[in-house]
């Protein structure tokens, strides 16, 4: 028999010291985690979906016109119907309450409620069940993640159907990894960059476009809805492995738009593309050429995190768009992220500048060949995703045009 005390110790998730935890999981609610596997190196991958706000006016949910772009905390479309059900329950028992201690009436007599014989205000408090309910609503939840390990491909096809028409996309990603393994979780940057996507249809409407660095795959996921081809890259064949997988869970929404999503591997480190058919998630040689004829459009969400790879990825943009048959356009979105460091004794964005240095670099680089043209993206466009778009989420595009 199992002693409870180590049963609820089981359920909760323990965060080690050399972890890296993104805040879209950190946010999103624990009613609707779900483990549905251990990967190759013995991770526990968990299932979300987020919700998509394709039925909505996104101008007038995020009241964006004209100013910056309202929080929006992320939720869980699952709890939809539950909170309004206990919102209507929350009013009701407050109305029950004023109506009790007659606060509901005009003004006058509200006050002549409120007053005892002596003519003292007698505050009139709420019973304690309504502070503790409030308090524990309030606090930060901690995570006790469902465990699928049963069924988990019928439970996957079953709600197919369920995501064609609430419009969800399903991710399966990782939740607390070492900063090696971070293209596992979801970041806020790959919401801000789908957000632009599905702002700009047109502009992605049928083209041929690369992600580096993909991680999940949320934001390739997305393009091919308006796409042609999308080439979903990063490195790792576990990291790939879930990124197919959730091309699969999303094809009710790439299907819909023809958009075609290839998973494969690019590492920034190396010059060439793998073209060995042994290695999993190669490139054929049709690829590579369909790759460099047709691609006009490169983008890349939230890598900026290591100086070195953040050196490998502007070498391989200068790399790619060289080799490219055609202009292309450059998007690129970062998260500002504030850490104090004991070097500086101060509160820095090291990653953060390293990348506009290495940004600046780019736009002087006269090499006779190719010129970049840099301007950031003001995140004043709507919101078609629920999360939480902060002020330090940043766009750029680039354009990469042959000197002629």
């Amino acid at each position: 028999m199992v002693d409870p005390r180590e049963e609820e110790a089981m359920d909760e998730i323990t965060f080690k010291s050399d972890t890296v935890l993104s805040d879209v999981h950190l946010s999103t609610p624990n009613k609707r985690h779900l483990m549905v596997r251990l990967n190759a190196v013995g991770q526990p991958v968990f299932l979300s979906q987020f919700k998509l706000l394709w039925n909505k006016d996104p101008w007038k949910d995020t009241q964006v016109k004209g100013k910056k772009q309202k929080d929006i905390q992320i939720e869980n479309t699952v709890q939809d119907d539950r909170s309004i059900q206990e919102s209507d329950g929350k009013n009701s028992s407050d109305v029950d309450f004023l109506n009790e201690n007659e606060t509901h009436t005009c003004p006058s007599s509200r006050i002549e409620a409120l007053l005892d014989n002596d003519g003292d205000l007698e505050v009139v408090r709420r019973p304690q069940v309504f502070s503790e309910t409030k308090q524990k609503e309030t606090s930060r939840n901690k995570i006790h993640p469902k465990i699928l390990t049963i069924g988990t491909e019928n439970f996957i096809e079953e709600e197919e159907q369920e995501n064609i028409h609430q419009g969800l996309v399903k991710i399966e990603h990782t939740m607390a990894t070492p900063l090696e393994d971070v293209g596992k979780q979801v970041w806020r940057g790959a919401f801000l960059l789908a957000d632009y996507i599905l702002f700009q249809r047109d502009l992605f409407k049928s083209c041929t476009v690369l992600e580096l660095g993909a991680g999940t795959g949320i934001a390739s996921i997305i393009t091919a809805t308006v796409a042609k081809t999308v080439y979903c890259t990063d490195v790792g064949e576990d990291l790939l492995t879930m990124c197919e997988r959730n091309v699969a869970l999303n094809k009710h929404l790439t299907s819909t738009g023809g958009g075609v999503v290839m998973v494969k591997e690019l590492d920034w480190l190396k010059d060439d593309l793998c073209t060995d058919p042994q290695v999993p998630f190669s490139w054929s040689e049709d690829e590579i050429s369909d790759l460099y004829a047709h691609t006009t459009i490169i983008m890349a969400a939230d890598v900026f995190y290591d100086d070195d790879l953040t050196d490998a990825l502007f070498k391989t943009l200068y790399r790619i768009t060289h080799s490219l048959k055609n202009a292309s356009t450059i998007f690129l979105s970062i998260e500002k992220r504030l850490n104090f460091t004991l070097r500086q004794l101060d509160i820095t964005c090291e990653a953060y500048n390293h990348f506009r240095f290495s940004l600046n670099d780019l736009e002087k680089l006269r090499d006779g060949k190719m010129k970049f043209i840099v301007e950031p993206i003001e995140a004043t466009f709507p919101q078609f995703l629920v999360y939480e778009r902060i002020e330090q989420l940043e766009l750029w595009k680039i354009i990469a045009a042959p000197i002629s």
